[in-house]
């Protein structure tokens, strides 16, 4: 009978296990694919503890190798496996993708990863002033990763399946409507102090919904004078790596066709009667002739919106004071979307006016009701009740 392999201190060896020179251990197993894998410890205890993981792990079909990558390396696997993304999409999660590779917590092992480790991170984050929207992007990311990984049996459970909110308050910034009042006011401040020519714009899009890169985005061809229409079918967007391009609406509910009011429309003739054209018009994926044009005569885009309706709120600010809510191209509509909920306009036609694919956006985040409206709407059910 051959002698038992014994360590150092006298303890008997089992199968696989190996002390080293410098007097570290090590196990050698072979893995799921048949193929020879080590562990390593720096005592026989530690050791032991990964060799029941490692074969609890085998017994399980779970691929304790794999489970060896980083968390950046599983979420760049997942992500090279994703086909369709859109533009904005794409950009969203390359700022997560960027964030996870730059944070420790990315070089960690997957199989290290406990649920306690998930959320103590994004409090964490949280805590360093990142709010929850940006957190719940890194979630969107990270979540489907790491299910990926329970699909390919690198790891048993998920530890990002929780609730965000469960973790992280919900400090999302809060669009208020502008009421009637404040609506006229903010116009009528436009017209008398604004410049560069955006008046139109604002009129447009408090009167139609739209979102900002749906209107920068239309052409002559887009609008129907006779039947006092707006055809919406894609959107005109930029980012730092592209100066233009065109998508398709944010959902495929966006595809749609919006009636214009009085206003409206008043606003479109002004803006086709003064739009200089071009000596040459840009083409964009197929599209020229936009409506909405910069002093150089380029297309407009959101950021041009957003810079100019900040400087007038400053400007608004040192003026008349603080008497105005913070007024951006998505306040406006969600201005309309609740301008149109008060006016008695039945949700599923105000779905489709917004784009939206789910009633449940439009009721929820779109619309804002106080108490006057609430008792208006009441009295013309009460008789009924």
């Amino acid at each position: 009978m051959s002698e038992k392999r014994r360590d150092n201190k006298g303890r008997i060896l089992k199968d696989g296990e190996s002390q080293r020179n410098n007097g570290t251990y090590d196990y050698r197993y072979t893995d799921v694919h048949k193929k020879r894998r080590s562990v390593y410890a720096k005592t026989l205890t530690e050791l032991r503890r990964k060799e029941a993981s490692v074969q609890r792990d085998l017994a399980d079909g779970i691929d304790y190798a794999a489970g060896e990558i980083t968390v950046a390396e599983l979420v760049d696997r997942y992500i090279n496996l994703k086909r369709g993304l859109k533009q904005n999409s794409m950009r969203a999660y390359s700022s997560a993708i960027n964030r996870i590779h730059a944070d420790p917590f990315g070089q960690k092992m997957i199989k290290s990863v406990k649920l306690s480790d998930a959320k103590t991170w994004f409090v964490a984050l949280h805590d360093s002033g990142i709010k929850q929207n940006t957190i719940g992007v890194l979630q969107s990311v990270i979540r489907p990763a790491f299910e990926m990984a329970v699909d390919d049996d690198m790891i048993r459970k998920n530890p990002f399946k929780f609730k965000l909110s469960d973790v992280i308050p919900n400090d999302a910034y809060v669009r208020s409507a502008l009421s009637k009042p404040q609506q006229e006011k903010y116009l009528n401040f436009i017209r008398d102090y604004g410049h560069d020519n955006y008046y139109d714009d604002i009129v447009i899009l408090l009167g139609t919904g739209l979102r900002v890169s749906e209107l920068y985005g239309l052409t002559r061809s887009d609008i129907d004078f006779d039947r006092r229409c707006v055809r919406i079918t894609h959107q005109l967007c930029r980012t730092a790596e592209k100066p233009y391009f065109i998508t398709p609406p944010k959902t495929k509910s966006g595809i749609r066709c919006v009636p214009m009011t009085d206003s409206v429309y008043m606003a479109f003739r002004r803006v086709v009667q003064s739009r200089v054209a071009p000596k040459v018009e840009l083409l964009v994926d197929g599209y020229s002739g936009f409506l909405f044009l910069d002093k150089a005569g380029m297309p407009k885009v959101a950021m041009h919106l957003e810079n100019y309706m900040r400087c007038m709120q400053r400007k608004y600010i040192q003026l008349f004071g603080n008497t105005l809510p913070r007024v951006t191209p998505h306040v406006l509509r969600h201005t309309f979307c609740t301008n149109a909920q008060q006016a008695g306009l039945d949700v599923k036609s105000l779905q489709y006016l917004m784009g939206h694919s789910n009633a449940s956006v439009t009721l929820d985040v779109y619309t804002h009701s106080d108490y006057d409206s609430v008792e208006k709407a009441f009295g013309l059910v009460a008789a009924n009740l």
